[in-house]
């Protein structure tokens, strides 16, 4: 499938020091695709050279087949992490500018806001002047504004921020509805589960460098060992002699037993003793956000793990 946006060995520096080197990835039709990194890593530069905010030293963006310079920026749609919107301006009248702005029949706009407004929760305050919502009620007409125009390309920077469950529950379903409909996702979000549960794929940059790419399977096949819990009143010293244990925490009598990358699942259960109290076991493999943690703090470097495979 040809992909909607090609990122090809982008780089950019300020004062000289590199703030991103060579990255590069795509993003197809329909596909929600995460960009993750720790605070500084680089994921606002990348955007904002995506976004024809700042132009990149080197490399290219392409949208379909448009270059840099020649996007045609009617067709993408941007929620900043940054929110701002004209505070004394009504609901209505602000959809409709931003619909406005991207060339978007006037007529169509306003149907498509007033379906938002409904679907959001926020029927009967399109004559309410932003200052006067609330700041979830603020994010959600931004969001509607992001998408007002039908984009083929949506890049939502933490768009779950500031949000209570049931609204971020409403952004997660428009998210994956929209991808169902052929809209091409670009999210970024410090919020691994959200992470884990919306996106097909992700690419992860750390100190301005591709660290991870792949399908959430692929990266946990990768990254992500497995892992044993098992609760019950158990001495952790029973656990660490067993082969292919990394190590053993314990909390109170839930106790998790980390396991070595090529372990073999069935066999190695048949190892665990038989004094072991179980009242219950399960196995899976660490998650999206043990990942992060294990990237952003060096843990894995300092394993040994190679980041740029």
């Amino acid at each position: 499938m040809e992909p909607i946006l090609t990122i090809d060995r982008l780089g950019k520096s300020f004062k000289e020091k590199k703030i991103i080197e060579d990255i590069s990835f795509k993003v197809h039709k329909g596909e929600i695709m995460a960009i993750l990194g720790p605070n500084g890593a680089g994921k606002s530069t990348t955007i904002r050279n995506i976004m024809g905010i700042m132009y990149p030293d080197e490399g290219m963006v392409q949208f379909h087949n448009h270059s840099s310079g020649e996007i045609p920026r009617h067709k993408i749609g941007y929620l900043p992490e940054e929110r701002g919107l004209y505070k004394n301006v009504k609901v209505l009248d602000l959809l409709l500018y931003f619909a406005e702005l991207k060339d978007y029949p006037l007529k169509k706009a306003k149907e498509r806001a007033l379906a938002y407004l409904e679907k959001f929760d926020l029927k009967g305050k399109e004559k309410s002047s932003i200052e006067e919502l609330s700041k979830g009620m603020g994010q959600k007409v931004q969001f509607i504004a992001s998408v007002i125009h039908e984009p083929e390309l949506l890049v939502l920077d933490e768009p779950f921020s500031g949000l209570d469950p049931v609204s971020q529950e409403v952004f997660k379903k428009e998210i994956i509805s929209l991808a169902d409909n052929g809209t091409a996702i670009l999210l970024s979000s410090h919020q691994m589960n959200m992470v884990e549960e919306l996106c097909d794929r992700l690419f992860m940059i750390h100190r301005g460098r591709k660290v991870i790419y792949g399908t959430i399977d692929e990266v946990k096949s990768q990254y992500a060992n497995f892992k044993c819990t098992v609760k019950g009143e158990n001495n952790p010293s029973l656990l660490r002699t067993l082969p292919e244990v990394q190590h053993v925490e314990q909390n109170g009598d839930v106790t998790v037993i980390h396991l070595t990358k090529d372990v073999n699942i069935s066999a190695w259960l048949k190892q665990l003793p038989d004094e072991l109290n179980i009242q219950e076991l399960s196995i899976d493999r660490i998650s999206l956000h043990e990942i992060f943690i294990g990237i952003a703090t060096d843990t894995f470097r300092e394993k040994g793990v190679n980041l740029h495979a």
